[in-house]
């Protein structure tokens, strides 16, 4: 009997060994598995810290963007949209990298009206995650750029000392200005052109009439000219251009008027050549080899027919005076000519001959706020040599100060 029962107990053990063993985790339990772990692998927005302002000391039409990213590593790039309404529709107007942080908006932004944006967000693991929307932003105009402070500080400089020498000129007519040499041999070039019974030459070069060198070259052609009617001598004037032509006939024609020679004065012989730059260049030489002028002006725009010009005129024995503002035909001018006025030499030309104290004043005021610049410079370069060998904190802060104001504009 104890046998039957001990062999009973051993097969209900056997038994429920068997069940436990085939016994699975139902379908429904492992669906509920994958669906916690889903939720928590579900990705939130990266971009955090979303700002929009109207970009400052600018003329307006721009929005600066500026946002943060939580993470970074899994950014393939951004896409920014922009919409007049929170509600849309909203159109992308750029995309960027990952390593953007900022973005100034000036596509067709109209100053004081709202702008909404919105970034999607490209993910390497998700794929495209949708920021909220941000707005409304606006852009303003700005009347003076406070960055460019020093701008207005030089301006009000300049015309302080401008200002003060035209009131003291006009005290004072005999104003010393610095001499220069070829506007003192003017005289001298028209005197010796009369004496040989030459004509004289005068080149406004291939400018036209708003070209500060050509109308420089027109306010020294006046005085030449009227120089020559009162010597009796006949003065002829090529042009380039149709238009300088005209201003240039008016020029002279004054020019006799003041001179008390009105009969003088012969409309043909300030005459039109051609528009073409060598082609002007060969006229000019045709008329010098022709004529022979005892003096020749060459006053104004000149480039690579500078020294064809120059050479002409120095071979046929003419005195020559030169002047431009052009730095790279000069080197050709001083070679080849008499006299040469060097860059502001012309344009102070007109003051220097005529005297008049609110031109004189105005040079005198340039010349005194450069001297002030320069004085700066100097002391600036000094503070910034001694600041930096001898190490002087008090010295290198001034100096990187007052550094700043000219750099951050």
């Amino acid at each position: 009997m104890d046998r039957y029962r001990v062999g009973f107990l051993i097969l209900m053990l056997f038994l429920s060994l068997s069940v436990c063993g085939d016994e699975k985790i139902a379908p429904n339990d492992v669906q509920e598995t994958f669906s916690d772990t889903a939720l928590f692998s579900v990705k939130i927005n990266p971009i955090s810290n979303f700002k929009g302002e109207d970009i400052p000391n600018d003329a307006g039409q721009s929005i600066g963007l500026s946002w943060e990213v939580s993470d970074d590593k899994s950014v393939n790039f951004y896409k920014i949209l922009r919409s007049e309404n929170p509600d849309g529709p909203f159109n992308p107007i750029v995309q960027l990298t990952s390593k953007f942080r900022r973005y100034n908006d000036r596509d067709d932004i109209k100053d004081k009206k709202d702008y909404y944006y919105k970034i999607i967000v490209m993910d390497n693991e998700v794929g495209a995650i949708e920021s909220d929307v941000y707005g409304p932003y606006k852009s303003y105009a700005q009347w003076f750029n406070k960055k460019r402070g020093i701008v207005l500080f030089l301006a009000l400089l300049f015309g302080f000392f401008i200002l003060y020498y035209m009131k003291k000129a006009k005290k004072d007519p005999n104003m010393f200005i610095r001499r220069i040499s070829g506007l003192d041999a003017l005289d001298d070039a028209v005197g010796r052109s009369t004496e040989m019974g030459k004509p004289i030459m005068y080149i406004l070069g291939i400018g036209e009439i708003t070209d500060l060198p050509t109308l420089a070259g027109l306010n020294i052609l006046g005085d030449v000219a009227e120089k020559a009617f009162e010597y009796g001598s006949s003065i002829r004037v090529p042009c380039y251009d149709p238009v300088v032509m005209t201003t240039a006939q008016e020029v002279v024609k004054q020019s006799a008027y003041a001179a008390g020679r009105p009969d003088a004065f012969n409309k043909s012989d300030i005459m039109y050549i051609t528009k073409d730059q060598f082609g002007y260049a060969a006229g000019c030489d045709g008329m010098m080899m022709r004529e022979e002028p005892g003096a020749i002006f060459l006053q104004g725009t000149f480039y690579a027919e500078a020294l064809i010009l120059a050479e002409t005129g120095h071979s046929v024995g003419a005195i020559q005076i030169a002047g431009t503002t052009m730095t790279h035909q000069l080197p050709f001018f001083i070679a080849a000519c008499d006299y040469t006025l060097i860059g502001e030499e012309m344009l102070a030309a007109s003051a220097y001959l005529s005297k008049d104290p609110d031109m004189v004043g105005t040079i005198k005021g340039e010349d005194a706020g450069k001297l002030i610049i320069l004085l700066f410079i100097l002391i600036m370069v000094l503070m910034g040599t001694l600041g930096y060998i001898f190490h002087i904190s008090p010295i290198i802060e001034i100096f990187n100060a007052i550094l700043a104001l000219f750099t951050q504009g």
